[in-house]
């Protein structure tokens, strides 16, 4: 009796280290394919401010936090299972898939440096107040969030696609919430930076107040940076996911030429200043090839009927 309730003990002991190890597994996994994301996060992260900018301080946050809950219900309930699928019975289709977004990134981030040389940027501020006119710049931003959300998914499942089907899905799970938390935490995080600024100028002791005045006027420059950060992190991730990708369609030579110009840089250059060098390379070379890409689509999507161009033709005459 005795003798087979500590056999229990032990089948119950190994199974729960078999368990610890499939977590560590999963976990280690999803920091795997999270990090394969991490150029796409960057530009999510740096998208979602601008929807509260000149929204009323109070607002702010539960606009962020909607945003987030959409963001994540279209990652669990849409995406994973769409992915899901398609990797079970259509992995061909997860190239294509990731190019098509690499080209919308590359659209987007030549589309907003055209506008920055242009001069004319579009600023996209929440004027109006209302609980209709919240939940019209809720919707447009978890739209937004709903395409960068699927990239970073399918590069998350493109990392993890030789796992069978219960710990992808894990792995995919895990991912949506780490990235989730990640990004809008720290978007929350940003656009109170100036509010607690404020409140530390109104503290008595002086360096308090000084840093709170440092707060305040870091932030316009903070939100610039983001913004720069966020167009070279579209711009390079799109051009990079359509190098890496144009190779699984069967189209081998720019891949190639890249990968032989990284390992000629690294081999002529040792140690860790090599493999910098050679990762600006790569990074470069992505960026080319995204700004390029990128501004062919919009010149293309510029003439199209429905396009900017047009809408502009169409634009009610001033009174």
């Amino acid at each position: 009796m005795s003798a087979g309730l500590f056999g229990l003990f032990d089948d119950i002991a190994a199974l729960a280290r078999m368990a610890a190890a499939s977590v560590d597994d999963v976990g280690a996994a999803a920091g795997r394919a999270s990090a394969k994301a991490a150029g796409v996060v960057v530009d999510d992260t740096a998208v979602t401010p601008q929807y509260v900018s000149g929204v009323a301080a109070e607002r702010e946050l539960p606009i962020i936090r909607k945003i987030a809950v959409g963001s994540l219900r279209n990652k669990i309930l849409f995406i994973l299972p769409a992915a899901l699928v398609l990797s079970q019975f259509a992995s061909w289709a997860l190239p294509v898939i990731l190019m098509a977004g690499g080209t919308y990134l590359c659209y987007e981030g030549a589309e907003k440096v055209w506008e920055k040389i242009a001069g004319h940027e579009e600023h996209q501020l929440a004027t109006e107040s209302g609980p209709e006119a919240e939940d019209e710049l809720t919707a447009s931003a978890i739209r937004t969030d709903f395409i960068l959300s699927a990239e970073i998914m399918v590069i998350a499942l493109n990392e993890v696609a030789d796992e069978s089907i219960v710990p992808r899905a894990l792995i995919l799970l895990v991912v949506a919430v780490a990235i989730t938390v990640l990004v809008y935490g720290v978007v929350g995080l940003i656009v109170k930076m100036d509010d607690v600024g404020l409140h530390l100028i109104q503290r008595d002791a002086a360096f308090a107040q000084r840093l709170g005045h440092g707060l305040v006027k870091a932030m316009p420059r903070l939100l610039s940076v983001i913004s720069v950060v966020g167009i070279a992190a579209m711009l390079w991730v799109g051009g990079h996911i359509l190098l890496v990708n144009s190779a699984e369609v069967g189209w081998h030579w720019p891949y190639d030429t890249v990968h032989h110009w990284e390992e000629h840089i690294h081999d002529a250059v040792h140690g860790p200043v090599g493999s910098a060098l050679a990762w600006l390379a790569n990074t470069g070379v992505s960026a080319l090839i995204g700004i390029v890409w990128g501004a062919l689509v919009v010149a293309v999507v510029v003439r199209l009927p429905f396009g900017k161009k047009a809408d502009a033709g169409h634009e009610p005459a001033a009174h």
